[in-house]
């Protein structure tokens, strides 16, 4: 133990590291984020730092397994959820800590959005958290992608064709995403490399820009009424702030950072080992017409507007939206740089992020469990589920299945949802009505005209019935 105390001695003096470390340590905080509960609010950033160690951890040691070759990336994946040591449980830790992030940087862009801690002196701080968001979500993208599976393949040729639609410049994208006309092994690799080498090291360099920029700017008080900012008082103002407090970062305010930053590990750390990894699915096939790529659960929100938008409307949301809102946070702290912080002065603050958090969970939800998409993976009814039902209606339940009506449609919960229910139908329709529905379609619904026969409908009517509990 000597031994090694006196060499980290030796390092730490003779790399000159003691003043950097004194003052990144005991630098002055404001004495409410330090010794208040609101102080709780400013450990984020720091999570955010840690949660990316570790995916740079564990995504160094997937990337020493996986092969980045179309016809070995999903075989490498398989491999090591059943035969590498831990690697089942490695790849669980690089997606939940993935998660992890996605979700903290919104949550810590939220915090300084609402506390209006991007106002002067803080607007690079702003910048750079803002491009750090767009680096993280693409990192998250990119990574699906390399799970090689239906979903990631038909993912990425989707977004492919959306990126396309840009005007001017869409072809062009299109070709460098893909790394030629279609997705195949260059897209594959160019994707690797984005994904482990390119995005970690600019992730790492505006990180460390951003962090330089905390301590350069201080840490913002939290926000009090009735105290704008004025760029001609404000740093002599701060400097006071922080010199009467009598505050330090350490270890007046890091402490709660370190608590934060344990208790997302070990959230990370048990989720990981509670759903293990994701993926990889079915492994990718051009000739399944009956794909239905859904991104990660982060994504969601934006699949499910995708979907349920007009169709007149595809440039506006595919190509303008996302660009008006990278514009517009990149031109927050440029455009509204002064005046009042607390949300109490800003109530058009607290209603966007109050619209936004409300319509993200709204189309995320929708986006879990899409009702605008057949579900193809299904099967009969069980003998169980027949129990009981006359010879008629086991035909017609067979019937059911073998059209495809249960792609769309629940009988007695077992069905996807793209259309109604229709355990009940026959207590609000009656027989005739069903059938003559069902022989001409109705809006999305298909006409079954000359696909089923006089005899194929009475037992599928028979079906219904009996499930509706008006033959039992």
């Amino acid at each position: 133990m000597r031994t090694l105390e006196k060499l980290g001695r030796w390092l730490y003096d003779r790399s000159r590291l003691a003043p950097l470390v004194r003052k990144l340590l005991t630098h002055g905080v404001p004495a409410e984020v330090a010794r208040s509960r609101k102080g709780w609010f400013y450990v984020f950033g720091q999570a955010l730092v840690f949660l990316f160690l570790l995916q740079v951890v564990t995504g160094s040691g997937l990337a020493m397994a996986y092969v980045p070759a179309p016809a070995f990336a999903w075989d490498s994946l398989r491999y090591m959820n059943e035969e590498m040591f831990l690697g089942a449980f490695l790849r669980a830790v690089h997606f939940v800590g993935a998660s992890a992030m996605v979700l903290l940087a919104f949550v810590h862009m939220t915090r300084v959005f609402l506390t209006g801690s991007f106002k002067f002196p803080r607007e690079l701080n702003w910048i750079s958290g803002a491009l750090l968001l767009f680096l993280v979500l693409a990192m998250a993208f990119t990574g699906q992608l390399l799970r090689w599976d239906q979903d990631g393949v038909w993912t990425v040729m989707v977004a492919a064709q959306f990126v396309g639609r840009a005007p001017f410049v869409g072809e062009q994208l299109m070709q460098i995403l893909l790394g030629g006309e279609t997705l195949g092994g260059a897209t594959l690799t160019r994707f690797f490399t984005l994904h482990v080498v390119i995005f970690p090291l600019l992730i790492a360099g505006i990180m460390v820009f951003h962090v330089y920029l905390v301590f350069q700017n201080g840490i913002s008080e939290p926000p009090r009424a009735g105290r704008p900012v004025d760029k001609a008082t404000y740093r002599d103002e701060y400097r006071e702030l922080v010199e009467e407090g009598g505050a330090r970062h350490w270890p007046d305010a890091a402490w709660r950072e370190l608590v934060f930053v344990a208790a997302t590990l070990l959230v990370v750390f048990g989720l990981a080992w509670m759903i293990g990894p994701q993926g990889p699915g079915p492994a990718p096939d051009p000739t399944a017409l009956e794909a239905d790529p859904r991104p990660d659960w982060y994504f969601r929100w934006y699949y499910a507007l995708i979907w349920l938008k007009p169709q007149a409307l595809d440039e506006l949301v595919l190509v303008w939206f996302p660009l008006a809102v990278g514009v517009a946070l990149l031109a927050l702290p440029i455009l509204f740089g002064e005046g009042e912080r607390a949300p109490s002065r800003r109530p058009w603050a607290v209603l966007l992020v109050a619209m936004t958090v409300l319509g993200w969970g709204t189309l995320t939800g929708f986006g879990l469990r899409p009702h605008w998409v057949p579900l193809f993976e299904t099967t009969a009814p069980s003998e169980e589920a027949l129990e009981g039902a006359p010879a008629a209606a086991r035909e017609g339940a067979q019937i059911f299945f073998e059209r495809g009506c249960q792609y769309c449609h629940q009988v007695q919960g077992l069905g996807g949802i793209y259309g109604p229910d229709l355990t009940m139908v026959t207590r609000r329709m009656s027989p005739e009505e069903v059938a003559v529905r069902t022989v001409i379609g109705v809006r999305n619904m298909p006409a079954y005209y000359g696909v089923l026969t006089a005899d194929e409908m009475d037992r599928l009517v028979a079906y219904l019935r009996w499930a509706a509990g008006e033959e039992r």
